[in-house]
């Protein structure tokens, strides 16, 4: 995992965490995870892509294996609510999945495979913001 790219965005928040909003926090926690989805070589399609149903945070494309990705992003600052894998419940992958066809049904693309991966933005506790990438959950 490569921390430059993120390294980068936290040094251009200026803003300290104690004064940042749920949604501020969120949103960063989002860049730092598209920002490493990107570092891996992914190409970013959407963020903050919404339906009736629900919402992914990211939509990402490996064109080297044509794999759709979808990512949902959990961004923390204390351990209070548990780990990625916690967060990300069996009912949450349904949705995540459902969403998921959704946006596959109104594509013209065809893919080889379809991921779901769940991104963890643990930040506050060290200087560089820690990620935890987990790939394929459901």
């Amino acid at each position: 995992m490569s921390h430059g790219v993120a390294l980068s965005v936290i040094a251009r928040t200026v803003v300290p965490m104690t004064t940042m909003t749920r949604a501020e926090i969120g949103a960063l926690g989002e860049q730092l995870a598209v920002d490493h989805l990107t570092s891996l070589g992914l190409r970013v399609l959407a963020r903050n892509w919404r339906c009736r149903y629900g919402e992914l945070d990211a939509i990402a494309a490996d064109d080297a294996t044509a794999t759709a990705v979808f990512v949902e992003v959990k961004t923390r600052t204390s351990d209070r609510f548990g780990g990625v894998a916690q967060a990300v419940t069996p009912t949450k992958v349904r949705r995540l999945r459902r969403l998921a066809g959704l946006w596959l049904a109104g594509q013209h693309d065809s893919w080889a495979a379809v991921r779901i991966d769940v991104i963890g933005v643990r930040i506050g506790r060290t200087r560089t913001p820690e990620i935890t990438h987990l790939q394929g959950v459901g």
